[in-house]
C-alpha cells in the first residue's frame, strides 16, 4: 500500500505564492510517476502536471505553465508543487496522486493512490 499526504495549502492574496508538498510512504517499488491535480466543487479533477518517480522528467500543463513548477526531494521522497503569481481562479482543493504503469498520463482515473487534498484559497 502507498500513502500520500498533501500539505502547504492555505489562504493567500492574488499575486502571492505557495509551495505544496506531497509526502509518499509505503511500498513505492511500482510507482512510476506522481501527478498534481486540483478540483473545485462540482467539477472534474484537473491535471496540473506530473513528475517521474526518479525525478528525471517533469511536465506542466499549459494552463499553469510559467507559474507552477514541480520538483522532488529524492532523500525525503517528497514531491512539491511551487505555485507563483496565484490568481483567484486557482482556488481549489489540490491533490497529489501516484500511479503505476505508464508514467505519462493526465487522466486522474489512471492514478492509483491519492492524498486527502489540501485547500488553496486565493483572494483578490
Amino acid at each position: 500500500q502507498v500513502h500520500l499526504a498533501e500539505s502547504g495549502g492555505g489562504r493567500v492574496q492574488a499575486g502571492g505564492s505557495l509551495r505544496l508538498s506531497c509526502s509518499i510512504v509505503g511500498n513505492t517499488a511500482d510507482i512510476t510517476a506522481v501527478g498534481w491535480f486540483r478540483q473545485t466543487p462540482g467539477m472534474e479533477r484537473d491535471f496540473l502536471g506530473r513528475i517521474t518517480w526518479n525525478g528525471a522528467h517533469t511536465y506542466v500543463a499549459d494552463s499553469v505553465k510559467g507559474r507552477f513548477t514541480i520538483s522532488r526531494d529524492n532523500a525525503k521522497t517528497m514531491m512539491y508543487l511551487q505555485m507563483n503569481d496565484l490568481e483567484p481562479q486557482d482556488t481549489a482543493l489540490y491533490y497529489c496522486g501516484a500511479k503505476r504503469g505508464i508514467s505519462s498520463s493526465e487522466n486522474p482515473e489512471h492514478y492509483d493512490y491519492w492524498g486527502q487534498g489540501t485547500q488553496v484559497t486565493v483572494s483578490s
